[in-house]
């Protein structure tokens, strides 16, 4: 996780019997990367991405060897209780930050090995800091991240205080303690003969470097439940070059006592589900050998449907999560928008940028897209001038693209990436609601599939959004032939379905926005539509799905009539072809500023609509043309021309 740079959270970590604040503390404090003043990835930089990476993970993730030495010069008994210890390895807090509270999975191994804490005490330890929190800041949420026995002790303070504003991030809950190998290892450790306990260290010192999975096998040769031990000791080999150090501070009791705790804290929050309204984060990891994580992930999602819930799936992660490099806790957060500062969420004042490694690793997500796609785009200077490129586009906000909406809304991958890695700017696009809600029958796409387009700035469509967004200058992305237009008929290539009164244009006036109209060819060069809606309403089971998923999705337009209001959720067949080019043409910009008066009108505000959208067919249709005379149109000549000319070759296209 990851522990350098700008806070979302004035985090405190759970913390053994200790008076100090310790550097170790970032390995699980809540941070992120540093939020550059301008967040982009600089086209181009493909060669340094390694050595960039490389450099990045040493810097931001401590070894476990670093963490246990560390752990251990903060463990020495002072005779005091548990108690929360701070991150010292942090960059600037934003404005208002709510406060984030984390109980690691560790907490309850590391206490001072002669002082074990009744459950309860630990219950009331935290309760007490929520409460007098909550009377600190009541307007402003509490969060409260928990692994493993961690999560048991969040829910049990969730449900103690169903008044406060919690909300709860869960890793691999140990709620699953009674499904679990772990209820086993308790006679195990019991079977063990008594020398174990002080020649453990010994043991495990002499054979640093090696797996625990060796380890074990050489301890409990012979034993009983040789074969539970060897499953359940997987998941550990994470850690396995420290365990000299954490034999030191956890002896045979020790591991005993955590493993009755792990039950009693189970059973504990099982009996405390029914009180839970906090907003809930469940993420659950595939490869969990120690608790059958993703199948306890959905059973607490059903249970805690009363509540905001959600669930995120690791499926090649472990039970540590947290500390993996592939992890990253801020990403999750912002990527299931549940960042906030007030009572709800709100995209626009709660939205934190991609750090550049998070742009990356979204733009990366769609790399093969993009190099098959291999976007030419044109753009249109202030004197009319039209060139290759970007250059067109204005830098400073507010700035509205508005645009044809291909088929499957494949064109806004590329349009996206390229204007950021190309022009250093984050497009904000104004998005459908169920990109932002879970589906209730599981027939909708599922949510977690969105998680991208949130972390790269995606916003459900709403007045409210649009103002909040023009007011910050961002640049926006619309396509008001919405889901109609994306999920056109067959035949309905390149046509656009606009509602017929304008949408955009009086509030694009009141903030002198300017409008950028643009066209996107290509889809009918990578598939073909050959069964439609009208071809799919024609059958029983088909039909019967289609309204399903249309009364589940959030209605919009509802109050208007014709093509644009028939917003029927459904998925065509597509029939692939040899794969073409995409092909964009942004038109000259459409000053608003100083015209906020005059388009007040509606009759004046219709026109100008009218203008734009006759700008986005001519930019269709110059494509239409221009593209004939590519070369490189089909993927052959473009695959031979980057072998000739390397693979981060720009390929040409026609001549403008």
């Amino acid at each position: 996780m990851t522990a350098v740079g700008a806070c979302f959270f004035p985090a405190a970590t759970f913390s053994p019997s200790c008076n100090r604040i310790s550097s170790v503390t970032p390995l699980l404090a809540v941070s992120a990367d540093q939020i550059p003043a301008s967040t982009a990835v600089r086209h181009g930089t493909v060669k340094k991405e390694k050595k960039v990476k490389e450099e990045k993970e040493k810097r931001r993730m401590n070894s476990w060897n670093e963490y246990f030495e560390q752990s251990k010069e903060m463990i020495g008994p002072d005779g005091g209780p548990p108690r929360w210890f701070s991150p010292l390895e942090c960059g600037s807090r934003l404005d208002n930050s709510p406060l984030l509270l984390f109980l690691p999975v560790m907490y309850s191994c590391i206490i001072y090995r002669y002082v074990y804490f009744p459950l309860a005490d630990l219950v009331k330890i935290v309760e007490r800091t929520v409460k007098s929190e909550y009377q600190r800041s009541p307007s402003r949420p509490i969060y409260l991240v928990g692994e493993s026995l961690g999560a048991c002790l969040a829910l049990a303070v969730a449900a103690h205080n169903p008044d406060i504003d919690l909300v709860l991030i869960l890793a691999n809950p140990a709620t699953s303690f009674s499904r679990s190998y772990l209820q086993l290892l308790t006679p195990l450790l019991e079977a063990l003969p008594d020398p174990l306990s002080p020649g453990l260290p010994n043991i495990l010192r002499s054979t640093a470097g090696e797996s625990l999975r060796m380890v074990l096998d050489n301890v409990v040769q012979g034993l009983p439940l040789q074969s539970t031990a060897g499953e359940l000791v997987k998941d550990l080999t994470t850690f396995s070059l420290s365990l000299h150090v954490l034999a030191d501070i956890l002896p045979k009791e020790t591991l005993v006592w955590k493993l009755q705790m792990l039950k009693s804290a189970s059973s504990y929050a099982q009996s405390r589900l029914y009180a839970i309204k906090a907003q809930t984060l469940i993420l659950c990891s595939g490869n969990d050998q120690l608790l059958p994580s993703q199948q306890e992930g959905e059973r607490l999602l059903n249970l805690l449907s009363k509540s905001k819930c959600e669930l995120r799936k690791f499926d090649d992660s472990g039970h540590f999560l947290f500390l993996e490099g592939s992890i990253d806790l801020v990403t999750i957060i912002k990527g299931t928008s549940y960042y906030r500062r007030g009572k709800y969420h709100d995209y626009a004042s709660d939205f934190i940028p991609p750090t550049t490694d998070e742009a990356r690793k979204v733009i990366e997500s769609n790399s093969l897209f993009n190099l098959i796609a291999s976007a030419v785009m044109l753009s249109t200077l202030e004197d009319g001038t039209i060139v290759k490129g970007l250059d067109g586009i204005p830098s400073e906000g507010p700035v509205l693209f508005v645009g044809y909406h291909m088929l499957l809304g494949l064109e806004k991958i590329p349009l996206v990436s390229r204007i950021y890695l190309e022009k250093n700017i984050l497009i904000r696009g104004i998005a459908h609601p169920m990109m932002f809600m879970r589906s209730k029958t599981g027939k909708m796409p599922d949510i977690s599939s969105f998680d991208k387009f949130r972390i790269m700035g995606a916003v459900p469509v709403a007045p409210a959004n649009f103002f909040k967004l023009f007011s910050s200058k961002s640049h926006v992305l619309l396509y008001p032939g919405g889901m109609r237009e994306a999920l056109h008929r067959k035949g309905e290539e390149y046509k656009l379905f606009w509602p017929e009164q304008s949408e955009f244009v009086r509030m694009a006036a009141r903030f002198g926005a300017k409008i950028v109209p643009f066209g996107a060819v290509g889809e009918d060069d990578l598939g073909q539509v050959v069964f439609d809606y009208d071809d799919l309403v024609q059958i029983p089971y088909f039909r019967s799905e289609i309204e399903s998923l249309t009364s589940e999705a959030t209605q919009l337009r509802s109050d208007l009539g014709g093509e644009v209001a028939n917003q029927q959720v459904h998925m065509p067949l597509i029939m692939p072809k040899v794969p073409g080019r995409f092909y964009y043409y942004f038109g000259k910009p459409l000053e608003t500023k100083g015209r906020k008066q005059e388009l007040k009108d509606r009759e004046k505000s219709h026109e100008f609509y009218l203008q734009v959208k006759s700008e986005v067919e001519r930019c269709i249709a110059y494509l239409k043309v221009k593209r004939e005379s590519d070369p490189y149109r089909s993927i052959g000549p473009r695959l031979l021309y980057q072998a000739t000319h390397g693979f981060e070759s720009e390929v040409p296209s026609f001549e403008i």
